[in-house]
Formats: C-alpha cells, structure tokens, sequence
C-alpha cells in the first residue's frame, strides 16, 4: 500500500494525517490537528512539522505524494488559495510549492467539496459511478462532480458552487444571496431560518424548545433545532419540513441539469436523515424529469467522520496516479 499524507485546511483548525492506500481501499493511520493561525506562513510551517513528526513516528517512511485540501476558490493547477471567505488573509498563498521543496513528493490541491466528491467516489457511497454529485450540506453549501469518471472543476475550477444557486425569492442569506440552496440547505441557513421563525413564535408568546427567551435568537444553531426535532418540537420540525422541500428543489435542478447516477449528501442530510429524506424525495419526484430520476440515487455519505482526512488522502492518491510509470 501507498503511504499517503493528507492536509486538511480549515477556517478554524488544520488537520494532517498519513495513510495507507490503495485504488480500493484507504486507511488513516496516524493523525494530528492544532487551530489555523492567523498567518498563513506560520500555518504553513506548522503543516510541515507536524507532517513530519507523523514520519518520524511512522514504521513506514517512503511517502509517495501529498494531497491538499481546503476551501475554495482556489487554483488547484498553480497550486494556490484565492482568498477564502473562512480564511482571512490567505491571498494568492502557494500551498504547494512549500511540501514539494520540503518533502520531494508530489503535492496536489483541491477545493474540500471536490475532495470530498473523490474520496467518496473512490472508497464511499459514491463507489462505482460515472457520474456523481458530492454535497457538502455542512457549514457551507458545495458539490463535487464527477462526470464520466474524472473529476470536474471547470475552467477555473469554480465549478459545483450549488450553494450559489437561488432558489426564492427571498429566504436566509447563503454564499451572499439570499433564498440561496446554501441559505436554505446548510449550518448556518437553518439556523438563520429557525431564528427568524422563533422570533415570531416568541412574539406569539409561543417560544420553542430551542429558544425559549429573545437572548436566545443569536446563539441558535443548526445542532439544537436538530435536537429539538427529534424531541418533537413543532416549530423545528416545520424548520426541517422547509429545509427538505428546499433540498429536494436544489437535487432536482441538479438532476435535470447533469443527469448523475448518484447524489451523495453529507454532514447534516447524513446525521439528520430521518428528518429530512421523506419530504426531500417527494419535493424531487416533483420536480425533477422522471427520465433523468429514474437513474439516480440519492444517498447519505459513506465515509462518516472520517471524511476530511480520506478528501485530502483522495487529492494525494490523484497525484500518485498521475505519477508516469519507471
């Protein structure tokens, strides 16, 4: 097996791993992860001691390639961040070139909704498809595609910003727009979403159980309305009532537009599925062309929590495939 590293960039910490890996099969070895620091030189430098204290622990020295990965929008050919909104300062940063002059090894980049599309395509739900969207349903809201079995980023690698798209309107604010996929279908949309409706409820003198006084309204979360539903809550159910019709409106322009075989959905459609799947897939047979749903699959991710560390691990494999034969 391959031994890989994977480096994972987030707005709030960073994570490196090292794993074994084959076409078919990944695994995490070993694992580190400390909080993004303000410059990116320091972060950086970070990344590449901690990589290397994972090798120096590691039985296994000889490293065949590094993957990246972070958010966007980037340029994965230059190997260089575009000041993402989560990454304050990060302006034209190489990443890459940093890896390659410490390490030797060929070190790829990609935006974390494409990696993602890659390693549940490779060792996920997403497993023996042509042609597959990867949402990212989490924080944010992003798509990863794979059409005709090759990763597709577009022609400068902005392809798969679903969370753009408006879908009303009006609604909560996503990727600035709002009534966006992103405003209704991700963290921060559902909790935007719940507030606005609690603070009606309250006016009402009807709190719901997760906001049950007005100082409450700015520290709901996506995790509470969630937790309230499964309790039964009527108001965070209507939430997630609005939350799926608006999915369910979202996959079906993604199913008319790139007829995929399968959707693989993570983070919140994953932990919440019991929520949100019934009224999702009714709003979809709606709306979307019979033909092109016939086809498709739409399914929860496979790779659980050990998803960022296998994205970045996917963004590595790709440059040990790319490598020309001795």
């Amino acid at each position: 097996m391959n031994l890989l590293a994977g480096l994972d960039i987030g707005g709030t910490k960073c994570a490196v791993c090292l794993g074994q890996v084959t076409p078919t099969e990944a695994r995490v070895v070993s694992r580190r992860w400390f909080p993004t620091q303000a410059d990116p030189g320091e972060t950086l430098q970070r990344l590449g001691d901690e990589l290397k204290g994972l090798l120096d622990e590691s039985s296994q020295k000889d490293l065949s390639a590094i993957g990246i990965s972070c958010g966007g929008p980037l340029d994965s050919r230059r190997g260089v961040v575009l000041s993402p909104p989560n990454l304050p300062g990060w302006d034209a940063i190489d990443v890459v070139s940093p890896f390659q002059r410490r390490f030797g090894v060929p070190v790829g980049l990609q935006n974390d909704a494409n990696a993602c599309a890659l390693a549940e395509w490779r060792w996920g739900a997403g497993r023996g498809c042509q042609n597959l969207v990867f949402l990212t349903f989490g924080t944010g809201m992003g798509a990863g595609l794979i059409l005709n079995g090759n990763l597709y980023s577009g022609t400068n690698d902005m392809a798969g910003e679903a969370g753009h798209i408006r879908l009303e309107g009006s609604g909560p604010v996503g990727y600035g727009k709002a009534g966006s996929f992103e405003g209704f279908c991700s963290g921060g949309g559902i909790a935007k979403l719940a507030a606005k409706l609690a603070e009606e409820a309250l006016a009402r003198g009807n709190p719901p159980a997760f906001c049950l006084t007005p100082a409450e309204l700015a520290h709901i979360t996506a995790e509470k309305v969630g937790a309230a539903a499964q309790q039964g809550d009527a108001l965070a159910l209507e939430v997630f009532q609005v939350v799926g019709r608006q999915l369910g409106r979202g996959l079906a322009i993604l199913v008319d537009l790139l007829n995929p075989e399968r959707i693989v959905i993570g983070s919140i459609y994953a932990r919440q599925r019991f929520l949100l799947e019934e009224i999702t897939l009714k709003t979809l047979q709606e709306e979307a062309l019979p033909e092109s749903l016939a086809v498709c699959q739409v399914v929860p991710a496979g790779l659980g929590e050990n998803v960022g560390d296998l994205a970045s691990l996917s963004v590595a494999w790709g440059q040990v495939e790319r490598k020309p034969s001795p």
